[in-house]
Formats: structure tokens, sequence, C-alpha cells
């Protein structure tokens, strides 16, 4: 299925939880003087317009990022990205993962970006042709297994799946397992929605079992519309690097809030 289109959930929530997480990484990454590969295998289209229409008609950025950017000071590599995202493409731009990935590497560092959405990899391709990336239209999975260990093999790899395909939640834990096995120092970076049913469960605990010390995150928050099915945000990370379980946490107290009657974000 390819159904699927960030543009109505960019600057949601959940995206909050994921970006602030992916930005601080790649900045304590790269404050140490070594290249990196970073990758990923779901990457959408790198830059959104929130004045769009399908932005505009889910609500979920004006209850999203547009509610909680305070949360972050000037200083917070998330908040960086964010300024100098609207700098390059205007006031209403949002930063997809590639984009934050491509604002906050270096020239020694490389950017792999897989999608399969035609349209998507269309407008991937058109923004990210400044950016240095290699962008695929290709399973991000296969693309995956088949270029780990990358070059430099120091680096950071985002699993972001839109979950359309059942089958999703049983595979990940397998796949990524796999490309583990093939490079045992990658940090592994696994985004998945927490919905009505629990259906991330299974896999969480198959997750946990392949990886013992993996660093688990999740965040709850109050559904942004009637009959809307997620209800939360979760993050597994292999490899995590230090000091991330801090800022998590930190994180982690900002969304409480959001949960709780009569409190503001």
């Amino acid at each position: 299925m390819l159904s699927y289109q960030h543009l109505y959930h960019a600057g949601n929530l959940a995206d909050v939880h994921k970006h602030a997480a992916l930005a601080w990484m790649l900045d304590y990454l790269t404050q140490k003087d070594k290249p990196l590969s970073y990758i990923e295998t779901h990457a959408g289209r790198g830059v959104y317009d929130l004045g769009a229409d399908e932005a505009v008609k889910t609500g979920e950025a004006a209850a999203g990022i547009a509610l909680v950017e305070h949360w972050f000071p000037k200083s917070h590599p998330y908040r960086q990205r964010l300024e100098e995202a609207r700098a390059a493409y205007g006031a209403r731009a949002y930063p997809g993962s590639p984009l934050i990935a491509a604002l906050g590497l270096r020239e020694t560092d490389s950017l792999h970006l897989a999608d399969l959405h035609p349209q998507e990899v269309a407008h991937l391709r058109a923004v990210a042709k400044d950016w240095g990336a290699s962008v695929y239209q290709k399973d991000g999975f296969e693309l995956a297994l088949a270029i780990t260990p990358p070059t430099p093999r120091r680096g950071l790899m985002l699993f972001d799946p839109s979950y359309e395909v059942k089958a999703d939640y049983e595979a990940i834990p397998r796949q990524m397992a796999a490309i583990h096995r093939k490079w045992n120092v990658g940090v592994l970076m696994l985004w998945y929605p927490i919905l009505k049913g629990g259906a991330h469960g299974p896999m969480l605990a198959a997750l946990e079992t392949a990886f013992p010390e993996g660093l688990r995150h999740e965040v709850r928050f109050p559904p942004v519309r009637e009959g809307h099915r997620m209800e939360g945000s979760g993050l597994f990370v292999v490899n995590a690097p230090y000091g991330l379980a801090g800022e998590l946490a930190a994180l982690g107290q900002r969304f409480a809030r959001l949960s709780k009657p009569g409190k503001g974000a």
C-alpha cells in the first residue's frame, strides 16, 4: 500500500517526540570529529508546508509543534533545525527527518534516504538535490540491508514506517535484528505509533527480547480529534547515545502535562 502521505500529519506531537530526539542524537554524534552515515528507510518528502490544505485540514500541526515549540530553548538542536528550515523554505515550512539530518550533518558525513511512494520521492529529490544526499525509490529495509555496514561505519539509521500494513509490526524486529548483525555499531532508532488497541505490544516484546539493552521511550497525548486512534508515540533505540535517556525523560515530563486536566502545554 502506498496511500500514506505525511503532509496530513506533519508537525504533530508524534513528530515533535521523534524529531526532537533525532536532532539531539545527531547533535551529540557530530560533536566527535569523526564522519558518520545517516540512513533513513521511510523518508517521505523531507520538507512540509504547514499552510497546505492537507495540513490545515487535520489540525495536527496546530495541536503539535505550534502548541509546544516553546518547550525547546533556542539552543536546543530541534529548535535550531526548525528555525533553519523556515529560513531556507519559508515561514510555514516544517522539516521532516531527512531535512533535520541534512541540516545537522557535516560535509564529511553521508546521507542515504529511501521511500517507495513515487510522489514523495519526487518531492524529496527536488529538495534534496542541494543536500548531497543519495535518494532511492526502494523498499527501505532492502536498502538498509544492501548498504550496511555503510561507509563511514559510524552512524545512525531511522526506521519510520507508516504501519499501513499490519505485517510491519511482525516483520520489523526481524529486519532490525538482521541489520544489527551486519552493522553492530550503528545506532538504530525505530518510531512507532501508540494506537488504541495496542497493536505495537507484540512488536515491542520481540524487540526487547532481541535487544535487551535497547532504550524504549513512550509518551502519551490526547487524541487530536474525536475518533483519532493515535494516543501516543514511541521510540526504540539500539546503541543509544550516552545521555539520550535523560534527554527523553525530560521531554516526557513535558508531554505528561498535556494529559493532565487543567494543564496546558
